[in-house]
């Protein structure tokens, strides 16, 4: 993925679910990082996305500055 991405939508701290990384159409949430869920969990297994954060059985989530920082290192790369 080439060209700038939509970084204003995350909050400064915190963290976020996968909804708010890769948008949701029905409630209105751009992406961030506009891959496939399928592609984030492949990049989350192979080591190319952050490790999520469980915070429950049914409950995952992922650091934002985490977000932050991949967004940083591949601006401009074809790593997304």
């Amino acid at each position: 993925m080439h060209g700038s991405y939509n970084n204003n939508v995350l909050p400064e701290t915190g963290l976020v679910r996968l909804s708010q990384i890769l948008g949701d159409k029905k409630k209105g949430i751009p992406p961030v990082i506009p891959v496939s869920k399928s592609t984030w969990w492949a990049g989350v297994k192979s080591g190319r996305y952050p490790k999520p954060i469980k915070l429950g059985e049914r409950t995952t989530c992922w650091n934002v500055l985490d977000i932050r920082k991949l967004i940083n290192a591949t601006e401009g790369s074809s790593l997304l």
